[in-house]
């Protein structure tokens, strides 16, 4: 536990005997109720604490992310479906973690704006000359070539994408991305890929 850990654990225990000393000097004609509404309290506000203690390994638990596997197939990564019911895969994108929504749907696979400046494109100085049909309609494209994508351990060089022009709340990982992989399976929540 580090210095500002220990300083934090103390604030908050003093601010808990503060609170618990009050309510009790209130409420001292009902003293038998007073203590147990105060034990009731001091429960629910250690429990709290642990909570956000154990927060880490239990969004782990709740939340597993993407892994390297092996599978009766041989290597591969898997993937949990998420809370929305979208699989979501982190690449690292000239070096760069971005966050993709797997879509199968998708021909390309697309950057929005935001995660094209994070893998060191520019753009503002590309050419829009293509065309994309999408959910919120047709959005102009510009054609990139990535120089490397990485997915848990596997990597790939002059990686072909596009870029939207307009903003998009986030990055698809179409077909173009998907087919280097020899299988592609869904099953019990989960995506595998394997290559």
């Amino acid at each position: 536990m580090s210095l500002d850990d220990g300083a934090s654990l103390l604030y908050l225990g003093l601010l808990a005997i503060l609170l618990l000393g009050s309510y009790l000097v209130a409420s001292r004609a009902r003293m038998g109720l007073a203590l147990a509404q105060a034990a009731t309290w001091a429960l629910i506000f250690m429990g709290v604490i642990v909570a956000f203690g154990l927060w880490p390994r239990l969004k782990e638990t709740l939340a597993p992310r993407q892994a390297a596997v092996v599978t009766a197939g041989g290597a591969a990564i898997e993937v949990p479906r998420g809370m929305d019911g979208h699989y979501r895969l982190t690449l690292l994108v000239n070096g760069a973690p971005i966050l993709f929504t797997v879509d199968t749907g998708a021909t390309e696979m697309v950057l929005s704006r935001r995660d094209a400046r994070l893998a060191g494109l520019d753009p503002e100085g590309l050419r829009y000359a293509g065309t994309a049909l999408t959910a919120n309609g047709v959005v102009r494209t510009a054609r990139v070539t990535l120089d490397q994508v990485s997915l848990e351990g596997v990597t790939d060089a002059s990686v072909p994408a596009v870029v939207t022009e307009s903003d998009m709340e986030g990055s698809l990982l179409g077909m173009t991305y998907l087919e280097r992989f020899s299988r592609l399976e869904i099953a019990d929540g989960r995506l595998i890929l394997t290559r």
